[in-house]
């Protein structure tokens, strides 16, 4: 290149430049399993408003979605429906848990209990943790702001 130039003209990865565009363009799944998801319906609204960090189009189907909300208490009986729609997502994807049941039971997890899931990372890899009870419109602008820190980053899905 000549040195004319050089000042002006910057190289860069294909994959860093296509990690910007996803970061600033999440489309989570509409996907609410209980009470947190009133939460996460208050961010998308007008008051909180999730266009404006790039992630207020809730997709209807997991097929036009790249990130997984799970906002509530995970029943056993609902596991294999969220793994199936996790498997329907194309890649990359990203998993947030969103409120205290999500992340590891909350009040449901006593020994012996046989309906809920303990933590969503048993189902599906989680990316960002947003604990709470149920966590405010704020707290999970912080983690979708947090995900696209770490998707700029680089971290790359598995499978």
């Amino acid at each position: 290149m000549p040195l004319e130039v050089q000042p002006y003209v910057r190289f860069g990865l294909l994959e860093d430049l296509l990690n910007k565009a996803r970061a600033n363009s999440l489309w989570p799944l509409t996907f609410g399993l209980a009470c947190c998801a009133i939460e996460m319906m208050a961010a998308g609204a007008s008051r909180f408003d999730l266009d404006r960090f790039g992630a207020g189009v809730f997709r209807p189907s997991a097929r036009q979605a790249d990130v997984m909300i799970f906002a509530g208490t995970i029943s056993k009986k609902m596991a294999p429906v969220i793994k199936q729609l996790w498997d329907q997502m194309p890649a990359p994807k990203w998993a947030i848990a969103m409120g205290g049941c999500t992340i590891d039971g909350g009040p449901f997890k006593y020994p012996n209990q046989y309906a809920i899931v303990e933590g969503a990372d048993l189902l599906v890899p989680v990316d960002v943790y947003i604990p709470g009870c149920p966590p405010r419109p704020e707290a999970l602008i912080a983690g979708i702001l947090a995900l696209g820190d770490k998707i700029k980053a680089g971290r790359r899905f598995k499978g």
